[in-house]
């Protein structure tokens, strides 16, 4: 099955390709204007994309690790890292994508937040994330303090903060009229964040292997990517309200 691998991913690399440049476009247009719409459904669809080809690795990865990767040697670890973890973070990008698109959607009527589809979506993903943790707890006590099962568990403790966030506000109270405005944005920046992520450890892994899976490496989009948020969402947030003058 190596040539299959290999078509997933040629398709999931030219759509990061195309995922890592449409982000910018939405980032830097006027938010909501027309532009922006058409910047995030290419990004969109790029993420969709590369996602459902991370699924496709990633359970060729779990049958058959050293076939789909003959420069490996230890089949019970990288069964953990490009079989286990490539299926959840796949699963994790398409459920921020859809979290995403949906809080516009669905701008007007948070009730539809909660079609199960939804709640489906990210009761796999926090599942996924689940197996992904223990699976690298798993390696962590058979190969010891390597980056590779300690990047399992902090990748996995992200997926559990993320749809646990998500949770609490498809579930809770009715929010404000502009509540969902944040709720998108720091959706499709952290599909970005991820995105770039990607991006840098497949890279890694072809010019500098014993770096690919040093979380420091895997910090920095997320370092950019949270300036990123703060700094729209402070424009987002609720004025102070006047006190009045005795």
């Amino acid at each position: 099955m190596p040539w299959l691998f290999t078509i997933f991913l040629a398709i999931h690399v030219g759509a990061g390709v195309v995922a890592l440049t449409s982000f910018w476009g939405a980032v830097l247009t006027r938010k909501g204007g027309p532009a922006h719409r058409r910047w995030g459904f290419v990004f969109s669809a790029a993420i969709y994309t590369a996602a459902a080809q991370a699924l496709g690795m990633g359970g060729l990865s779990l049958v058959w690790p050293l076939a789909m990767h003959p420069q490996l040697t230890d089949a019970v670890l990288y069964r953990g890292m490009f079989g286990t973890m490539m299926v959840y973070l796949g699963l994790l990008a398409i459920s921020m994508t859809r979290y995403g698109l949906v809080m516009v959607a669905n701008r007007r009527n948070h009730d539809a937040n909660r079609h199960w589809s939804m709640i489906a979506v990210q009761g796999v993903t926090m599942l996924a994330a689940g197996i992904c943790l223990v699976h690298g707890l798993y390696l962590l006590n058979r190969n010891g303090p390597v980056m590779e099962p300690v990047l399992m568990v902090l990748v996995a403790l992200l997926g559990f903060g993320t749809t646990i966030t998500y949770f609490r506000y498809i579930l809770g109270p009715r929010p404000g009229a502009s509540s969902y405005i944040p709720e998108h944005f720091k959706a499709m920046v952290a599909t970005g964040i991820a995105a770039y992520t990607a991006f840098l450890s497949v890279g890694l892994i072809e010019m500098f292997p014993t770096h690919a899976f040093n979380p420091a490496i895997w910090a920095i989009p997320s370092i950019f990517g949270m300036a990123i948020i703060i700094h729209y969402l402070r424009q987002y947030r609720p004025a102070p309200k006047r006190q009045t003058a005795a």
